[in-house]
């Protein structure tokens, strides 16, 4: 691995701040592995050829917002490889502690009732083993975050790896982008609560990496517990973010091009079917933004969130 300061005074003077705080970012977690002797970084091809183009200074990046910051891609992830001596194999890689993330801020609500109620639901959920095969697979269960008196809630799938490894749900590359969602429509992601239909990473028997949608037994096990969380938040609105979530919520197989963007009802909360973050990764148009988008802003409606006109021109075609 070269000297990786080296390439910086090449691009100083054309840098923006963002650009040079990032790429001071990806020079110390270079340097920090080149340290533990990593020598080698597979890295995708698109990536190079991006990495490749020179820095282009920004001169009106309020003009550019629609399509650098809002529902931006996450980068890539980086992964390390080590170089071994002729004839060495590596050691089985071990599975990760989860890191400690510390002491958790304590349950809150105006009700002492309704937070003593959710504390009680969330132990049983945390002990749960309805599901052999996921309870010995996984690191962490995902049992949901954010404000138990949020007006909206988002429903996913269920955990991946990242999510199985944090605990919580939606902080993958998926979830940064829910969360610029959330963001773009004037709320915190504290502001609202976000859960899974499964509460368990779905185990990838003899897989090293990938994840699969929960199966018709997984979720039947799980949904009552998610009817539960829905109860005690008691929500004004819920959005369903993918297929799963809206075939585990309403049972039903129309798929989700023909459902997203019309409400539905879950136990009597009005409920907007929309993609996916994930689906949003694989498909960058403005089109597909667009429509996401669109389903928000009905929700923010639905909610009584003041709109910009601003917030309403997002995504739209110049």
């Amino acid at each position: 691995m070269p000297d990786c300061a080296s390439a910086r005074s090449r691009y100083d003077d054309a840098m923006s701040d963002g650009y040079r705080q990032l790429l001071d970012a990806t020079i110390q977690h270079l340097e920090g592995l080149k340290s533990r002797g990593v020598r080698h970084v597979a890295v995708a091809p698109e990536t190079l050829r991006a990495l490749a183009q020179p820095p282009v200074r920004i001169q009106n990046p309020e003009s550019r917002i629609q399509n650098e910051r809002i529902f931006a891609t996450p980068p890539p992830k980086i992964e390390p490889t080590l170089s071994l001596p002729p004839g060495k194999t590596a050691a089985p890689a071990l599975k990760p502690r989860t890191p400690d993330p510390g002491p958790r801020p304590p349950i809150t609500s105006a009700s002492p009732e309704k937070a003593a109620a959710y504390a009680a639901l969330r132990g049983n959920v945390l002990a749960c083993v309805k599901c052999p095969h996921l309870a010995a697979s996984r690191t962490s269960v995902v049992f949901g975050v954010g404000s138990i008196d949020a007006q909206l809630v988002f429903v996913g799938e269920a955990p991946g790896a990242d999510e199985d490894e944090q605990g919580e749900p939606f902080v993958g590359r998926a979830g940064q982008l829910l969360t610029k969602i959330i963001e773009t429509a004037g709320l915190k992601r504290g502001d609202v609560y976000i859960a899974n239909i499964l509460k368990c990473r779905p185990d990838t028997p003899g897989q090293a990496a990938g994840n699969r949608p929960p199966t018709p037994e997984e979720r039947a096990a799980c949904l009552p517990y998610l009817q539960e969380q829905i109860d005690l938040i008691k929500p004004r609105a819920i959005v369903a973010l993918g297929a799963t979530a809206v075939d585990g919520l309403l049972g039903k197989t129309l798929g989700i091009t023909r459902l997203r963007g019309h409400w539905q009802t879950y136990r009597g909360i009005p409920l907007m079917p929309t993609y996916h973050p994930a689906y949003l990764l694989r498909n960058q148009s403005l089109s597909e933004k667009r429509k996401v988008w669109e389903d928000i802003l009905k929700v923010m409606e639905k909610l009584e969130l003041p709109v910009s006109e601003k917030q309403r021109n997002f995504f739209l075609p110049a």
